[in-house]
C-alpha cells in the first residue's frame, strides 16, 4: 500500500478547505469499506486521504423541516437498520441498510459511501428514490441539493464534483397511510451484492393509491424510476391484478445486462417478480 497524507477535519467546512486546498488525488474516508481494499490491493493510489469519522454532522439523524428526516451522509448501515425513527416512517430504508454485507461490516459502511461509491447494486438508493430524498451536497461555491434520481450519472459517477462533499440526506416525510417495501435477490443470504433490487412506495386515501413509486436497481447504469408502473397505479384501488399489471410494466424500464451472476432474461423475471413482492408488501403497511 503506497503512503499517503491523512487529513483529519472536525467540521463540514475543514472537509471543504481540505478538498479545495489537496487537489484531485484526495479520497474521502468514511467507513473504509470500499475504499481500504482498493487501497490494499492497489487499485487505488492517492496522494491524500481526508477521514470524515470526526465531523459530528455527518453522523447525525434528525427531524427536518416539514416532519421529514435528514440522515448524515456517515450514518453507518447498522444505525440506519436499528434505529427507531427510520424504522417507524422510513422501513424500506432500515430494511436496505440490514442487507449490507454483515453485522461487522454494516457496522462501519455508511449511507454516503453506498451512494457516493455509485454501484448500479447499491441496496440503499432505491428506497431514497422511492422516497423522493434530496442529497444535500456543500463546496467551495455553497451548499446545493440535488433530488436521488439525479445524483447518479453512470456506473461508479456521480454529480459530486472532485472538491465538493455529499453532507446528508433529506427524505420527506411520508405521510399517513403510507407504506414501502425493499427487496433484492442474491445467491447468499450475505456478503454479497444484489443481482436485482427493487423499492416500493404506496400512500393511500380512501382505498385509492394517491402516490406510488417503484425504483429498481442493478438493472441499468444507475438505479431507475419504473414511471409507467407508478403511474398505472396512481388513482386507483390496489388490487392483485392492478400489481401484476405494474410488475409486467416494471420489467419494461429494466435494461440489465448478462454476467456471471445472472443473465439479463433471469433479471428480467426477477424485476417482476420483486416488484409484485415489494408492492404485495407496501400495501399491507399502508393499509395497517
Amino acid at each position: 500500500m503506497r503512503r499517503f497524507e491523512l487529513v483529519l477535519p472536525e467540521s463540514v467546512d475543514d472537509c471543504v478547505r481540505a478538498l479545495a486546498q489537496r487537489g484531485p488525488e484526495t479520497k474521502l474516508l468514511a467507513g473504509g469499506t470500499d475504499l481500504l481494499p482498493q487501497l490494499k490491493n492497489g487499485l487505488l493510489k492517492p496522494a491524500r486521504v481526508i477521514d470524515l469519522s470526526g465531523v459530528a454532522r455527518l453522523r447525525t439523524i434528525e427531524p427536518a423541516d416539514g416532519q421529514g428526516l435528514r440522515i448524515g451522509s456517515a450514518v453507518t448501515a447498522r444505525t440506519l437498520e436499528l434505529d427507531r425513527a427510520v424504522r417507524a416512517r422510513y422501513l424500506s430504508l432500515a430494511e436496505s441498510g440490514a442487507l449490507v454485507g454483515s453485522v461487522q461490516v454494516r457496522n462501519l459502511a455508511t449511507l454516503g459511501g453506498n451512494l457516493c461509491n455509485a454501484a448500479p447494486s447499491a441496496d440503499m438508493a432505491p428506497p431514497l428514490l422511492a422516497l423522493d430524498a434530496e442529497a444535500v451536497i456543500t463546496g467551495p461555491k455553497g451548499e446545493r441539493r440535488v433530488p436521488i434520481a439525479a445524483f447518479f450519472t453512470g456506473v461508479r459517477r456521480t454529480v459530486l464534483a472532485p472538491d465538493e462533499l455529499l453532507v446528508e440526506l433529506v427524505v420527506p416525510a411520508p405521510g399517513p397511510r403510507s407504506g414501502g417495501n425493499y427487496l433484492r435477490h442474491t445467491p447468499r443470504r450475505e456478503l454479497d451484492i444484489a443481482v436485482v433490487g427493487v423499492a416500493s412506495q404506496l400512500t393511500l386515501a380512501n382505498g385509492v393509491c394517491t402516490k406510488a413509486r417503484i425504483a429498481l436497481a442493478a438493472v441499468a447504469p444507475v438505479p431507475v424510476r419504473a414511471t409507467a408502473a407508478e403511474q398505472a397505479l396512481e388513482g386507483q384501488p390496489v388490487t392483485p391484478d392492478r400489481i401484476a399489471r405494474a410488475a409486467d410494466l416494471a420489467v419494461e424500464v429494466a435494461r440489465p445486462i448478462s454476467d456471471q451472476r445472472g443473465s439479463a432474461e433471469f433479471r428480467r423475471h426477477l424485476v417482476r417478480v420483486l416488484t409484485r413482492r415489494t408492492l404485495t408488501t407496501a400495501l399491507a403497511r399502508a393499509s395497517a
